[in-house]
């Protein structure tokens, strides 16, 4: 397995080995003790599953409280998978970094807790997992516009498809700070 940072401390890609012959291949997607060597956290609690359509973008998304640490990777297609730091006080409060992941190049993206995030489908259709470090709770989610210009997050598509509640959520900067993560608090 192969793990590189990215410019947003806490942000990985992980590349897992992958064995493969003529039959097809195999590969671990998860497994705790090699993960928490790599520096990832071994407490999910969740695991999610997405199927989209190309076009669709689905975030940014996060909670405070109840922060959700994620591992995600494609099982079927391609998207450009985005993490934005929103902690606030955190010296890249407001960057993001975007990695194609694929069913081809069997990529996973790690994104600690204090983190936005969201994806755009680049494939026809695209069948998206993650494990989460904490339970979904619809009284602490919260959302960035995923075209907000402060950000300026280049998405590989101009006109996506967004669900109604994607399409109303604010810039970072008119989010109140009480309702952010904080720098320091989050990351486990």
């Amino acid at each position: 397995m192969n793990v590189l940072e990215t410019k947003l401390p806490g942000v990985l890609i992980i590349e897992p080995d992958v064995f493969g012959d003529a039959r097809g291949y195999f590969m671990e997607t998860w497994q705790q003790a090699r993960y928490a060597q790599a520096g990832l956290p071994g407490n999910f609690v969740q695991d999610n599953l997405s199927f989209s359509t190309r076009g669709v973008l689905r975030g940014l998304h996060f909670q405070n409280p109840n922060a959700q640490g994620k591992l995600v990777f494609v099982l079927q297609g391609e998207v450009f998978d985005v993490a934005v730091d929103i902690r606030a006080g955190s010296p890249t409060f407001g960057q993001w970094v975007g990695v194609t992941l694929s069913s081809e190049n069997k990529r996973q993206l790690y994104i600690p807790e204090g983190f936005a995030h969201g994806f755009c489908v680049t494939s026809e259709t695209a069948l998206f997992a993650y494990k989460c470090t904490d339970i979904y709770n619809p009284a602490a989610e919260g959302g960035i516009i995923w075209n907000d210009p402060d950000i300026g997050i280049d998405w590989p598509i101009d006109n996506p498809i967004l669900s109604e509640k994607d399409r109303g959520y604010q810039q970072l900067k008119d989010i109140p700070g009480e309702k952010l993560p904080q720098f320091g608090s989050v990351i486990k």
